[in-house]
């Protein structure tokens, strides 16, 4: 009876996990095989390879293909190829392809509340009232506190050339941006720098370190979309938001709950908790004439706290990964540091010497460092998109049905030798002729569309 039972449920399991193995090749896309339970992502569940790395190998594997089909366990994905076809989901298209998809029930975790996972009418709530405090007047008040922090890793990198040996400049660059996250944040100052056990490394340490039973549920949660519900309550970590939604309740105490005039980040969402409700039209729901209905959501405590954490994430990810591989980049490449040095000194003396917001944008062997290192090495090696509402892509008569998640393969375009001359190489230079006939869609290390990084 048992031996009955077994078999049951494993040819339950094997029908369950296979109901879409046709999926692709019903629509005429070229595909990868997949296997029952993982689909073709068996490498990346078991943590063989990244996203990243199986969408390059899938790029250069069909390089004559516009898109190619996936299976992530019984979800189809779609790696596109085609820039002008990625152009239509980012941009063009966008109000099919408004999902990332990548967030959790917010309900559940409140962490997800953020705007980065937010999809949906919360995600355009979010988006159309935090957009307005990454200004560049507000940007440029909040930069006096980032000269603060910067002044402190100079004093570090002094010491670190004085005492000679080896540095590990990703761990210190990690530590800098917990530094002026935590000033341009949280308006607190941490001295992350010097203290390698302070509050906010642990946090974000904790954040991003992977365990086994995490990583197992993911996986499941990834791999049987219908027990979602089960699975994220075994998910939910709370540990993280308490302790932010702790430091946010205690800060909006101190400050009075109203803006301070500190021009951090703490204050811009003051100052948006002030305004009242947020209103807008509805990205998912129409009314009976088809026009969108109006839909609203507070700024509370929960919601800030989730800003704060999304901010402290992405400061703390993409900010020490960047300067990390820039400066890796120009070890390797001294001819380009001697470049970018005799222009800080150069702008700096019109500065009287202090670093300052104006100064800044005139570095440009500076800034083009930082976009070919973002080109090598982009903090989000792949963008994503989920199909919201049926749709049939131009000129290929592939129809998607809602629920197909779509990656960009964005490392594997921007080291392309069909959009980049050596495209492994490291030449900044290749960043001064801005009207360079290159495909707009070739180079987005912040993405592209109402979906790119909001500080872009």
């Amino acid at each position: 009876m048992i031996y009955l039972f077994a078999l049951i449920v494993l040819v339950l399991l094997y029908k369950y996990t296979t109901k879409n193995h046709e999926y692709w090749a019903k629509r005429n896309v070229k595909y990868e095989k997949p296997i029952p339970i993982f689909g073709t992502d068996y490498r990346n569940v078991v943590g063989q390879k990244s996203i990243t790395e199986i969408s390059t190998e899938v790029y250069k594997k069909y390089p004559k293909e516009p898109v190619v089909g996936l299976l992530r366990g019984t979800t189809p994905e779609l790696v596109v190829r085609d820039l002008e076809i990625v152009r239509r989901i980012l941009s063009v298209d966008f109000a099919y392809f408004y999902p990332r998809g990548l967030g959790r029930n917010p309900e559940v975790e409140p962490m997800f509340y953020n705007i980065f996972h937010a999809d949906g009418d919360l995600w355009k709530l979010l988006r159309q009232r935090l957009t307005p405090t990454f200004t560049t007047a507000k940007l440029k008040n909040m930069f006096p506190l980032v000269v603060q922090c910067a002044e402190k890793l100079q004093i570090v990198g002094e010491e670190v050339v004085n005492r000679g040996g080896e540095c590990d400049v990703r761990d210190l660059m990690a530590r800098f941006t917990m530094e002026f996250i935590g000033a341009c944040g949280f308006g607190i100052e941490m001295d992350t720098i010097n203290d390698e056990n302070s509050l906010f490394k642990a946090m974000g340490s904790k954040m991003f370190r992977p365990y086994f039973r995490k990583y197992l549920m993911i996986a499941m949660y990834d791999l049987f979309p219908d027990f979602r519900i089960v699975l994220q309550k075994l998910l939910r970590e709370s540990d993280l938001i308490d302790a932010v939604t702790v430091i946010v309740k205690n800060i909006r105490e101190q400050r009075n709950y109203k803006p301070i005039g500190r021009n951090d980040f703490i204050d811009l969402l003051l100052e948006l908790e002030g305004k009242g409700k947020m209103t807008g039209e509805s990205v998912e729901r129409r009314n009976a004439d088809g026009t969108p209905e109006q839909v609203e959501m507070e700024m509370d405590l929960t919601c800030m706290a989730a800003q704060v954490l999304v901010f402290f994430a992405a400061g703390f990810e993409t900010s020490s990964s960047a300067t990390s591989f820039m400066l890796h980049q120009i070890a390797y490449h001294p001819e380009e540091q001697e470049k970018i040095q005799a222009e800080i000194d150069r702008v700096l003396s019109k500065y009287n010497n202090k670093l300052c917001y104006d100064s800044i944008s005139e570095m440009t062997a500076l800034s083009n460092g930082f976009k070919e290192a973002m080109r090598l090495f982009p903090s989000l090696g792949t963008l994503h998109r989920v199909c919201a509402r049926k749709y049939t892509i131009p000129g290929l008569n592939v129809t998607l049905d809602p629920g197909v998640k779509i990656i960009v393969p964005l490392q594997a375009i921007q080291t392309d030798e069909k959009y980049f001359d050596n495209p492994s190489q490291f030449i900044p230079d290749r960043f001064n002729d801005p009207n360079v006939g290159r495909h707009k869609y070739a180079y987005m290390p912040f993405g592209e569309g109402p979906r790119a990084c909001i500080g872009k």
